[in-house]
């Protein structure tokens, strides 16, 4: 399910150094996980309340995990937001592991929809 530690680490790493030079300065995890959030709401940059942030990490989990089956747009509500529903069950991982998961799949969402157009 994970890919080899060393190549994810190296594209984690390429992944943070370009989001570096676009913005300025590293992002960490979750830092990351909110601008796909942001990115997926659609409704650019503006103040969000800390309950909005949250929703938004939680949109950016849902979608990245898409990739591997766990999660599947149900649509968008009123307001225009993603809502998800789980497909499958996610295995039970260390804290490690499930770090390495979103990283892998971050990797894939910034490839396929953020750094192919």
């Amino acid at each position: 399910m994970i890919p080899n530690e060393t190549n994810l680490k190296k594209d984690w790493e390429a992944l943070l150094e370009r989001l570096e030079a676009h913005f300025g300065k590293k992002p960490d995890l979750n830092a990351i996980l909110f601008l796909i959030g942001v990115q997926e709401l659609g409704q650019g940059v503006r103040p969000f309340s800390k309950e909005e942030k949250q929703d938004l990490m939680h949109i950016a989990v849902c979608k990245v995990l898409s990739y591997a089956g766990f999660y599947e747009l149900e649509g968008l509500d009123a307001d225009g937001w993603p809502h998800w529903k789980p497909t499958a069950k996610l295995p039970f991982l260390n804290l490690r592991l499930q770090e390495e998961l979103l990283k892998q799949h971050i990797i894939e969402y910034f490839q396929k929809e953020v750094f192919s157009q």
